[in-house]
């Protein structure tokens, strides 16, 4: 996935297939899964609304849509796009476009909010898609265990204590003393696209 990234990035993506000439079809949530699983990154999201694009009759575009996460839900009314990948090694020519005014026509959402890595992007492809940055996070992190990233959110303190570990040591400390290292991210961009009614 990362290979497949670096040579989009390059312009180097071997295959190329226009948006115009796939079907674009709601797709189920085990197909959605797999295809996030084996090509994108941060992998499957629990998910309902799940828009593909098909060329001969393969899945080769996925843009996955739910309800804002946890904390944000209240400010943020409408829906977030959590997920939208390509097949690996493969670049659909206006999928990304395609995708999401269907989602907007048919869905008729007030607003839609979505997140540009900064360890990959700048956003780029939310301002093309008529999105506003509205706010810049700071850094996050993971915990590596064996060879997987592994959310913070697993490791919370108040999780640790009730697993028996010394409430005097910080989340760090406690993973620190089981050899877990932890990994930082670049930060995230917040786009923003409101719908005109």
């Amino acid at each position: 996935i990362v290979k497949s990234k670096l040579k989009n990035i390059l312009g180097l993506t071997p295959t190329k297939i226009y948006a115009r000439k796939c079907e674009l079809k709601l797709v189920d949530f085990p197909t959605s899964s797999h295809f996030l699983n084996t090509h994108h990154l941060q992998g499957s999201i629990n998910s309902k609304i799940n828009l593909g694009l098909f060329h001969d009759q393969e899945l080769v575009s996925l843009m996955v849509f739910t309800k804002p996460r946890l904390g944000i839900g209240t400010k943020h009314k409408g829906y977030e796009l959590s997920r939208f990948c390509n097949k690996t090694d493969t670049f659909v020519i206006g999928g990304a476009d395609k995708l999401l005014q269907h989602f907007i026509i048919n869905y008729q959402p007030p607003q839609i909010i979505s997140y540009a890595d900064l360890r990959w992007s700048q956003g780029g492809l939310y301002k093309k898609l008529g999105f506003t940055q509205t706010n810049i996070n700071k850094p996050n992190y993971w915990y590596i265990v064996g060879k997987k990233r592994v959310h913070r959110m697993n490791f919370r303190k108040q999780k640790l204590n009730l697993l028996g570990f010394d409430i005097k040591l910080t989340e760090n400390q406690i993973m620190k003393s089981n050899n877990i290292d932890r990994i930082f991210d670049c930060g995230t961009i917040v786009f923003l696209k409101k719908i005109e009614p």
